[in-house]
């Protein structure tokens, strides 16, 4: 049940119309920006073969289509092998590198910190022509490794940063008692260490899942025919053949981004 905001004795009328004022600007701005993805959704419901309004009918034809077009489901196949193996090695050598970082200084950590994360600030096109150029001479592009090597390196600097973040309130002193009792350093790491920031682990890993999942830029240089992923297959539908099905791939994966958040959000609560 909505219950209405209780203003302190001192507040006047001023004070609360502006309070006011600020969230409905603050709602109108969110909508605004909302709702050219929410116009997506209805479209992949349309029975029509063009992105129009208004819409003639209903139907979940294209949705049917998604599941049984070859390249609309090898691209699914792809997406979902490319991104999780990328997401599994880009949380090990994210959360291994945060840890490391945690308990040792040295003079260049600063440096080693920025080499890290530049994966996230050096433009999407850099990178992927760079790893073309490189990848080419050896034989990994147009390759599952070359594509998922790629998305790993550019998911670890999230992991690296939200364990980073959630490693800075650790009490270190748990790790020092663990090993002072005999224990193996993996073991106290599996046991002790990992456990307590494991929220910062998966918020990481749900990061990098995202980056590769979404990433079409480097896909473009390196995926081969075999390697389509789903958004490439969506840049590619755009660009020769704009069908009702790109709007259905959309509205699932607005489903899925929600859900993720959700589960982020859940996460900072269990942290918090």
């Amino acid at each position: 049940m909505f219950k209405l905001p209780e203003f302190p004795l001192y507040f006047t009328l001023a004070d609360k119309a502006g309070w006011w004022l600020l969230r409905i600007v603050c709602v109108l701005v969110l909508g605004y920006l909302l709702a050219p993805i929410l116009a997506i959704i209805p479209l992949s419901f349309s029975s029509s073969s063009f992105l129009t309004y208004p819409i003639p009918g209903w139907s979940t034809k294209w949705y049917s289509h998604l599941f049984t077009a070859p390249e609309w489901s090898n691209a699914m196949r792809n997406s979902f092998i490319v991104a999780p193996a990328a997401t599994v090695i880009a949380t090990v050598l994210g959360t291994l590198a945060a840890v490391g970082l945690t308990r040792t200084e040295f003079r260049f950590k600063g440096l080693l910190m920025a080499f890290l994360i530049a994966p996230m600030v050096v433009p999407v096109i850099v990178i992927g022509v760079a790893t073309y150029l490189y990848f080419a001479p050896l034989g990994l592009s147009d390759s599952y490794v070359g594509l998922i090597a790629v998305h790993a390196a550019m998911g670890a600097p999230f992991v690296l940063t939200t364990v980073l973040a959630t490693l800075a309130n650790f009490n270190h002193n748990l790790v020092r008692a663990s090993l002072s009792l005999g224990e193996t350093p993996f073991n106290t790491f599996m046991r002790v260490t990992l456990p307590v920031i494991a929220p910062g682990v998966i918020s990481g890993a749900l990061f990098a899942f995202a980056t590769s999942f979404d990433e079409v830029v480097v896909t473009l240089f390196l995926a081969g025919a075999e390697q389509t992923t789903l958004p490439r297959q969506m840049f590619t539908g755009i660009r020769e053949n704009i069908s009702p099905t790109i709007a259905a791939v959309a509205t699932l994966l607005i489903l899925f981004t929600t859900a993720m958040l959700l589960v982020l959000e859940w996460l900072r609560g269990r942290k918090a």
